[in-house]
Protein backbone atom coordinates (compact mmCIF):
# COMPACT_ATOMS: atom_id res chain seq x y z
CA UNK A 1 0.00 0.00 0.00
CA UNK A 2 1.38 3.63 -1.05
CA UNK A 3 1.80 6.09 1.65
CA UNK A 4 -1.05 8.19 0.16
CA UNK A 5 -3.29 5.26 0.03
CA UNK A 6 -2.18 4.23 3.89
CA UNK A 7 -3.11 8.12 4.84
CA UNK A 8 -6.40 7.90 3.17
CA UNK A 9 -7.51 4.72 4.83
CA UNK A 10 -6.85 6.24 7.84
CA UNK A 11 -8.84 9.12 7.79
CA UNK A 12 -11.44 7.52 6.58
CA UNK A 13 -11.25 4.78 9.79
CA UNK A 14 -11.45 7.95 11.71
CA UNK A 15 -14.00 9.93 10.01
CA UNK A 16 -16.30 6.52 10.67
CA UNK A 17 -15.15 6.22 14.17
CA UNK A 18 -15.66 9.86 15.09
CA UNK A 19 -19.49 9.13 13.53
CA UNK A 20 -19.89 6.15 15.24
CA UNK A 21 -18.73 7.72 18.63
CA UNK A 22 -21.25 10.47 17.83
CA UNK A 23 -23.67 8.23 16.67
CA UNK A 24 -23.32 6.19 20.00
CA UNK A 25 -23.14 9.11 22.31
CA UNK A 26 -26.50 10.20 21.11
CA UNK A 27 -28.00 7.17 21.07
CA UNK A 28 -26.83 6.60 24.96
CA UNK A 29 -27.45 10.19 25.82
CA UNK A 30 -30.77 9.03 24.58
CA UNK A 31 -31.37 5.89 26.96
CA UNK A 32 -30.17 7.58 30.08
CA UNK A 33 -33.13 10.46 29.84
CA UNK A 34 -34.63 9.12 32.87
CA UNK A 35 -35.49 9.30 36.15
CA UNK A 36 -32.27 8.07 37.52
CA UNK A 37 -30.35 9.79 34.50
CA UNK A 38 -27.27 8.08 33.60
CA UNK A 39 -27.99 5.07 36.11
CA UNK A 40 -30.87 3.82 34.21
CA UNK A 41 -28.77 1.49 32.26
CA UNK A 42 -27.59 -0.16 34.66
CA UNK A 43 -30.40 -0.70 36.55
CA UNK A 44 -32.39 -1.73 33.50
CA UNK A 45 -29.99 -4.11 32.80
CA UNK A 46 -29.80 -5.41 36.18
CA UNK A 47 -34.16 -5.70 36.68
CA UNK A 48 -34.40 -8.18 33.72
CA UNK A 49 -32.76 -10.73 36.30
CA UNK A 50 -36.19 -10.41 37.96
CA UNK A 51 -38.37 -12.97 36.05
CA UNK A 52 -41.63 -12.95 38.75
CA UNK A 53 -40.38 -16.72 39.05
CA UNK A 54 -43.66 -17.10 41.39
CA UNK A 55 -46.16 -15.43 39.21
CA UNK A 56 -48.92 -18.35 38.15
CA UNK A 57 -47.22 -17.39 34.57
CA UNK A 58 -43.86 -18.44 35.14
CA UNK A 59 -44.06 -22.26 34.86
CA UNK A 60 -47.20 -25.01 34.23
CA UNK A 61 -47.82 -25.18 38.61
CA UNK A 62 -49.06 -28.50 39.00
CA UNK A 63 -50.75 -27.65 42.11
CA UNK A 64 -52.48 -24.25 41.93
CA UNK A 65 -53.35 -24.29 45.94
CA UNK A 66 -49.86 -24.76 46.54
CA UNK A 67 -48.57 -22.02 44.48
CA UNK A 68 -50.90 -19.69 45.88
CA UNK A 69 -49.53 -20.70 49.63
CA UNK A 70 -45.59 -20.67 48.43
CA UNK A 71 -46.80 -17.18 46.55
CA UNK A 72 -48.06 -15.06 49.77
CA UNK A 73 -45.75 -17.15 52.13
CA UNK A 74 -42.65 -15.06 50.25
CA UNK A 75 -44.85 -11.86 49.52
CA UNK A 76 -45.53 -11.93 53.42
CA UNK A 77 -42.00 -12.25 53.75
CA UNK A 78 -40.54 -9.87 51.79
CA UNK A 79 -43.42 -7.30 53.35
CA UNK A 80 -41.86 -8.19 56.64
CA UNK A 81 -44.21 -7.08 59.23
CA UNK A 82 -45.55 -9.48 61.42
CA UNK A 83 -46.27 -7.68 64.80
CA UNK A 84 -47.71 -8.91 67.93
CA UNK A 85 -51.75 -9.32 67.76
CA UNK A 86 -53.85 -7.34 69.82
CA UNK A 87 -57.42 -7.95 70.90
CA UNK A 88 -59.29 -5.28 68.38
CA UNK A 89 -60.97 -3.26 71.67
CA UNK A 90 -63.16 -1.45 69.41
CA UNK A 91 -64.80 1.99 70.39
CA UNK A 92 -67.35 3.63 69.29
CA UNK A 93 -66.56 7.59 69.10
CA UNK A 94 -69.66 9.08 67.76
CA UNK A 95 -72.59 8.33 65.98
CA UNK A 96 -73.68 10.56 62.99
CA UNK A 97 -77.71 9.45 61.33
CA UNK A 98 -77.22 10.75 57.73
CA UNK A 99 -79.42 10.46 54.67
CA UNK A 100 -79.86 6.46 54.25
CA UNK A 101 -77.06 5.27 56.90
CA UNK A 102 -75.90 6.07 60.10
CA UNK A 103 -72.04 6.42 60.60
CA UNK A 104 -70.11 5.78 63.26
CA UNK A 105 -66.58 6.98 63.94
CA UNK A 106 -64.72 3.86 65.48
CA UNK A 107 -60.89 3.20 67.01
CA UNK A 108 -59.63 -0.31 66.93
CA UNK A 109 -56.48 -1.82 67.45
CA UNK A 110 -54.50 -3.05 64.51
CA UNK A 111 -52.04 -4.86 66.95
CA UNK A 112 -50.06 -4.34 69.74
CA UNK A 113 -48.22 -1.18 68.58
CA UNK A 114 -50.59 0.49 66.48
CA UNK A 115 -54.68 1.95 66.37
CA UNK A 116 -56.41 3.05 64.35
CA UNK A 117 -59.88 5.22 63.32
CA UNK A 118 -62.14 4.10 60.83
CA UNK A 119 -65.87 5.53 59.72
CA UNK A 120 -68.59 2.66 59.86
CA UNK A 121 -71.34 3.61 57.55
CA UNK A 122 -74.30 0.69 58.31
CA UNK A 123 -77.32 1.05 55.80
CA UNK A 124 -80.83 1.99 56.98
CA UNK A 125 -83.79 -0.80 56.22
CA UNK A 126 -81.30 -3.20 55.25
CA UNK A 127 -81.75 -7.30 55.25
CA UNK A 128 -78.73 -8.74 58.05
CA UNK A 129 -76.35 -9.91 57.27
CA UNK A 130 -75.42 -7.23 54.73
CA UNK A 131 -72.63 -7.25 51.84
CA UNK A 132 -69.74 -5.00 53.19
CA UNK A 133 -67.13 -2.99 51.50
CA UNK A 134 -63.53 -1.32 52.54
CA UNK A 135 -62.94 1.54 51.13
CA UNK A 136 -59.49 2.24 50.97
CA UNK A 137 -58.36 6.21 50.33
CA UNK A 138 -55.54 7.42 48.49
CA UNK A 139 -52.78 9.30 49.29
CA UNK A 140 -52.48 12.66 46.59
CA UNK A 141 -50.05 14.34 48.96
CA UNK A 142 -53.02 14.95 51.05
CA UNK A 143 -51.61 13.45 54.34
CA UNK A 144 -54.16 15.28 56.79
CA UNK A 145 -56.80 13.24 56.23
CA UNK A 146 -57.88 10.08 55.08
CA UNK A 147 -60.92 8.32 55.71
CA UNK A 148 -62.56 11.81 55.41
CA UNK A 149 -61.77 12.06 52.03
CA UNK A 150 -64.84 8.96 51.18
CA UNK A 151 -67.57 9.75 53.68
CA UNK A 152 -69.11 12.68 54.56
CA UNK A 153 -68.18 15.01 57.44
CA UNK A 154 -69.42 17.79 59.32
CA UNK A 155 -67.56 21.51 58.64
CA UNK A 156 -65.39 20.20 55.95
CA UNK A 157 -62.70 22.23 55.03
CA UNK A 158 -62.45 24.20 51.62
CA UNK A 159 -59.40 22.43 50.39
CA UNK A 160 -61.08 19.13 51.21
CA UNK A 161 -64.33 19.71 49.69
CA UNK A 162 -61.94 21.18 46.82
CA UNK A 163 -59.87 17.54 47.07
CA UNK A 164 -62.78 15.25 46.25
CA UNK A 165 -64.49 17.26 43.85
CA UNK A 166 -61.35 17.08 42.03
CA UNK A 167 -60.62 13.30 42.23
CA UNK A 168 -63.86 11.82 42.62
CA UNK A 169 -66.07 14.92 41.24
CA UNK A 170 -67.26 15.99 44.39
CA UNK A 171 -69.35 12.53 45.59
CA UNK A 172 -68.37 10.53 48.29
CA UNK A 173 -68.42 7.48 47.13
CA UNK A 174 -68.74 5.19 50.56
CA UNK A 175 -72.15 7.02 51.23
CA UNK A 176 -73.41 5.91 47.77
CA UNK A 177 -72.33 2.35 48.58
CA UNK A 178 -74.07 2.72 51.89
CA UNK A 179 -76.72 3.86 50.43
CA UNK A 180 -77.18 1.02 48.35
CA UNK A 181 -77.39 -1.60 50.86
CA UNK A 182 -73.55 -2.32 51.32
CA UNK A 183 -71.99 -1.76 55.23
CA UNK A 184 -69.19 0.19 54.61
CA UNK A 185 -65.92 0.63 57.00
CA UNK A 186 -63.06 3.45 55.59
CA UNK A 187 -60.00 3.11 57.61
CA UNK A 188 -57.03 5.43 58.25
CA UNK A 189 -53.69 4.16 56.67
CA UNK A 190 -50.37 4.79 58.35
CA UNK A 191 -49.41 8.49 57.85
CA UNK A 192 -52.92 9.93 57.09
CA UNK A 193 -55.95 10.84 59.50
CA UNK A 194 -55.58 9.49 63.18
CA UNK A 195 -52.37 7.84 62.36
CA UNK A 196 -50.80 11.30 60.94
CA UNK A 197 -47.24 12.52 61.50
CA UNK A 198 -47.76 15.12 64.47
CA UNK A 199 -44.89 18.26 63.77
CA UNK A 200 -44.44 18.51 67.59
CA UNK A 201 -42.88 15.11 67.79
CA UNK A 202 -40.33 16.06 64.69
CA UNK A 203 -36.47 16.99 65.55
CA UNK A 204 -37.22 20.16 62.73
CA UNK A 205 -40.80 20.44 61.78
CA UNK A 206 -39.55 23.16 59.46
CA UNK A 207 -40.93 25.68 61.42
CA UNK A 208 -44.48 24.45 61.02
CA UNK A 209 -45.99 26.05 64.49
CA UNK A 210 -44.58 29.65 63.18
CA UNK A 211 -45.87 29.20 59.61
CA UNK A 212 -49.15 28.22 60.53
CA UNK A 213 -49.90 31.57 63.25
CA UNK A 214 -52.42 33.13 61.40
CA UNK A 215 -53.32 31.33 58.89
CA UNK A 216 -56.83 29.47 58.06
CA UNK A 217 -57.59 26.22 58.25
CA UNK A 218 -57.50 25.28 55.22
CA UNK A 219 -53.81 27.39 54.75
CA UNK A 220 -52.45 25.13 57.84
CA UNK A 221 -53.47 21.93 56.46
CA UNK A 222 -52.07 23.41 53.21
CA UNK A 223 -48.71 23.34 55.35
CA UNK A 224 -49.12 20.49 56.81
CA UNK A 225 -49.37 18.61 53.68
CA UNK A 226 -46.60 20.39 51.80
CA UNK A 227 -43.79 20.99 54.14
CA UNK A 228 -44.26 18.44 57.03
CA UNK A 229 -46.17 15.24 56.49
CA UNK A 230 -44.35 15.13 52.45
CA UNK A 231 -40.80 15.58 52.94
CA UNK A 232 -40.96 13.28 56.20
CA UNK A 233 -41.53 10.40 53.62
CA UNK A 234 -38.51 10.29 52.75
CA UNK A 235 -36.91 9.96 56.22
CA UNK A 236 -40.09 8.01 57.13
CA UNK A 237 -39.24 5.41 54.61
CA UNK A 238 -35.53 4.94 55.91
CA UNK A 239 -36.65 4.57 59.34
CA UNK A 240 -38.87 1.74 58.55
CA UNK A 241 -36.04 0.07 56.07
CA UNK A 242 -33.79 0.36 58.76
CA UNK A 243 -35.74 -0.91 61.74
CA UNK A 244 -36.34 -4.21 59.46
CA UNK A 245 -40.05 -3.69 57.69
CA UNK A 246 -41.78 -2.13 55.11
CA UNK A 247 -43.96 0.63 54.77
CA UNK A 248 -45.99 -1.56 52.53
CA UNK A 249 -46.13 -4.61 54.90
CA UNK A 250 -47.74 -2.03 58.14
CA UNK A 251 -50.41 -0.92 55.08
CA UNK A 252 -51.26 -4.18 54.32
CA UNK A 253 -51.39 -5.55 58.02
CA UNK A 254 -53.25 -3.14 59.00
CA UNK A 255 -55.57 -3.15 56.06
CA UNK A 256 -55.85 -7.19 56.90
CA UNK A 257 -57.22 -6.16 60.41
CA UNK A 258 -60.27 -4.02 58.72
CA UNK A 259 -61.47 -7.44 57.81
CA UNK A 260 -61.13 -8.95 61.23
CA UNK A 261 -63.21 -6.23 62.18
CA UNK A 262 -65.99 -6.35 59.57
CA UNK A 263 -66.19 -9.90 60.86
CA UNK A 264 -66.82 -8.70 64.26
CA UNK A 265 -69.99 -6.75 62.99
CA UNK A 266 -73.55 -8.63 62.89
CA UNK A 267 -74.01 -7.07 59.91
CA UNK A 268 -71.88 -8.23 57.76
CA UNK A 269 -71.93 -11.56 55.97
CA UNK A 270 -68.34 -12.83 56.49
CA UNK A 271 -68.91 -14.38 52.91
CA UNK A 272 -70.03 -11.05 51.12
CA UNK A 273 -66.65 -8.71 51.51
CA UNK A 274 -65.00 -6.88 48.91
CA UNK A 275 -62.34 -3.89 48.62
CA UNK A 276 -62.12 -1.12 46.72
CA UNK A 277 -59.50 2.14 46.12
CA UNK A 278 -58.29 4.98 44.16
CA UNK A 279 -54.91 5.27 43.28
CA UNK A 280 -52.61 4.15 46.93
CA UNK A 281 -56.39 2.84 47.82
CA UNK A 282 -56.15 1.02 44.14
CA UNK A 283 -52.59 -0.22 45.55
CA UNK A 284 -53.99 -1.31 49.18
CA UNK A 285 -57.25 -3.38 47.33
CA UNK A 286 -54.27 -5.02 45.11
CA UNK A 287 -52.70 -6.33 48.46
CA UNK A 288 -55.52 -7.15 50.58
CA UNK A 289 -57.24 -8.89 47.58
CA UNK A 290 -54.31 -10.49 46.81
CA UNK A 291 -53.44 -11.49 50.09
CA UNK A 292 -56.76 -12.01 52.22
CA UNK A 293 -58.86 -14.75 50.84
CA UNK A 294 -61.51 -13.29 52.92
CA UNK A 295 -62.17 -10.52 50.35
CA UNK A 296 -64.48 -12.02 47.70
CA UNK A 297 -63.93 -9.16 45.14
CA UNK A 298 -61.93 -6.24 44.52
CA UNK A 299 -61.93 -3.49 42.93
CA UNK A 300 -58.58 -0.98 41.82
CA UNK A 301 -58.39 2.35 40.41
CA UNK A 302 -55.94 4.05 38.78
CA UNK A 303 -53.14 1.68 39.98
CA UNK A 304 -52.42 -0.60 37.45
CA UNK A 305 -49.46 -1.55 35.94
CA UNK A 306 -45.89 -3.61 35.50
CA UNK A 307 -42.97 -2.44 37.37
CA UNK A 308 -40.54 -2.94 34.38
CA UNK A 309 -42.94 0.28 32.59
CA UNK A 310 -42.77 2.05 35.81
CA UNK A 311 -38.49 1.79 35.33
CA UNK A 312 -37.53 4.64 33.02
CA UNK A 313 -39.87 7.54 33.31
CA UNK A 314 -42.90 6.58 35.96
CA UNK A 315 -41.11 6.54 38.87
CA UNK A 316 -42.56 9.50 41.04
CA UNK A 317 -44.26 7.69 43.22
CA UNK A 318 -44.96 7.38 47.00
CA UNK A 319 -42.18 5.96 49.22
CA UNK A 320 -44.89 3.50 50.30
CA UNK A 321 -45.51 1.31 47.75
CA UNK A 322 -41.69 -0.53 47.32
CA UNK A 323 -40.90 -3.76 48.41
CA UNK A 324 -37.55 -4.67 47.80
CA UNK A 325 -37.04 -7.49 45.92
CA UNK A 326 -40.16 -8.01 45.45
CA UNK A 327 -39.87 -7.86 41.91
CA UNK A 328 -37.90 -10.75 41.78
CA UNK A 329 -40.55 -13.09 42.47
CA UNK A 330 -43.92 -11.16 41.70
CA UNK A 331 -44.68 -8.57 39.21
CA UNK A 332 -47.32 -5.40 40.56
CA UNK A 333 -50.09 -7.68 38.64
CA UNK A 334 -48.89 -11.28 39.94
CA UNK A 335 -49.96 -9.54 43.43
CA UNK A 336 -53.51 -9.49 42.85
CA UNK A 337 -53.58 -12.83 41.02
CA UNK A 338 -52.96 -14.44 44.13
CA UNK A 339 -56.71 -14.72 44.51
CA UNK A 340 -57.72 -15.67 41.50
CA UNK A 341 -60.50 -16.16 39.75
CA UNK A 342 -62.07 -14.67 42.48
CA UNK A 343 -63.79 -11.26 40.12
CA UNK A 344 -61.39 -8.42 40.08
CA UNK A 345 -62.46 -4.98 38.12
CA UNK A 346 -59.20 -3.04 37.30
CA UNK A 347 -60.32 0.80 36.34
CA UNK A 348 -57.52 3.02 34.28
CA UNK A 349 -57.24 6.60 33.28
CA UNK A 350 -55.92 7.42 29.63
CA UNK A 351 -55.03 10.44 30.79
CA UNK A 352 -52.83 9.51 33.85
CA UNK A 353 -49.65 10.91 34.34
CA UNK A 354 -48.38 8.31 37.40
CA UNK A 355 -48.46 5.54 35.24
CA UNK A 356 -47.90 5.12 31.57
CA UNK A 357 -50.38 3.62 28.40
CA UNK A 358 -48.26 0.38 28.41
CA UNK A 359 -47.87 -0.48 31.68
CA UNK A 360 -51.66 -0.28 31.92
CA UNK A 361 -51.95 -2.25 29.07
CA UNK A 362 -49.08 -5.06 30.16
CA UNK A 363 -50.73 -5.00 33.55
CA UNK A 364 -54.45 -5.94 31.61
CA UNK A 365 -52.35 -8.64 29.80
CA UNK A 366 -50.94 -10.28 31.98
CA UNK A 367 -54.00 -10.32 34.95
CA UNK A 368 -55.87 -11.33 31.66
CA UNK A 369 -53.81 -14.46 30.61
CA UNK A 370 -54.34 -15.68 34.56
CA UNK A 371 -57.59 -15.49 34.53
CA UNK A 372 -57.78 -17.39 31.83
CA UNK A 373 -55.11 -20.36 32.52
CA UNK A 374 -57.21 -20.91 35.14
CA UNK A 375 -60.67 -21.11 32.95
CA UNK A 376 -62.29 -18.01 34.68
CA UNK A 377 -61.64 -14.94 31.96
CA UNK A 378 -64.76 -13.77 32.71
CA UNK A 379 -64.34 -12.89 36.42
CA UNK A 380 -61.37 -10.62 35.20
CA UNK A 381 -62.62 -6.79 33.79
CA UNK A 382 -60.05 -3.96 32.51
CA UNK A 383 -61.41 -0.93 31.51
CA UNK A 384 -60.41 2.60 30.68
CA UNK A 385 -61.95 6.00 30.45
CA UNK A 386 -60.59 9.01 28.52
CA UNK A 387 -59.64 10.81 31.95
CA UNK A 388 -56.35 12.14 33.85
CA UNK A 389 -55.58 10.35 37.05
CA UNK A 390 -59.48 10.22 39.50
CA UNK A 391 -62.37 7.67 40.09
CA UNK A 392 -65.14 10.13 38.07
CA UNK A 393 -68.57 9.39 39.10
CA UNK A 394 -68.87 7.07 35.70
CA UNK A 395 -66.21 4.78 37.10
CA UNK A 396 -67.65 4.98 40.30
CA UNK A 397 -71.11 3.90 38.85
CA UNK A 398 -69.24 0.99 37.25
CA UNK A 399 -67.33 -0.07 40.25
CA UNK A 400 -70.57 0.27 42.36
CA UNK A 401 -72.35 -2.32 39.51
CA UNK A 402 -69.29 -4.63 39.86
CA UNK A 403 -69.57 -4.93 43.49
CA UNK A 404 -73.47 -5.66 43.59
CA UNK A 405 -72.72 -7.52 40.99
CA UNK A 406 -70.35 -10.60 43.08
CA UNK A 407 -71.39 -9.42 46.51
CA UNK A 408 -75.03 -9.63 45.85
Amino acid sequence: MSKRSFYTTLCRCISFSLVLAVTCAGAFAQQVKSDVGNFYPLLDAYSSKSNASLSYLAKDWKNTEKWRKNAKAKLHELLAFDPAPAPLNTEVLSTTKREGYTQYLVRYNLNALQQTEAFLLVPDNFTKPAPAVIALHDHGGFYFFGKEKHTLTDDQPAILKEYIENLYEGRHYADELAKRGFVVLCPDAIYFGSQKLDPATLVDNKGYFEKIEGANESERIKIYNKQVAGPNEVAMNKTILTSGTTWLGIIAQNDRVAVDFLLSRPEVDPERIGSIGLSLGGLRSTYLFGLDPRIKTGVVAAFSTTYNEMLQQHAHHTWMMYVPRQYEFLDLPDVASLNAPRPLLVLNCKQDKLFSMEGMQAAEQRLSRIYTKMKAPEKFSSRYYDVPHSMTIQMQEDAIAWLEKWLK
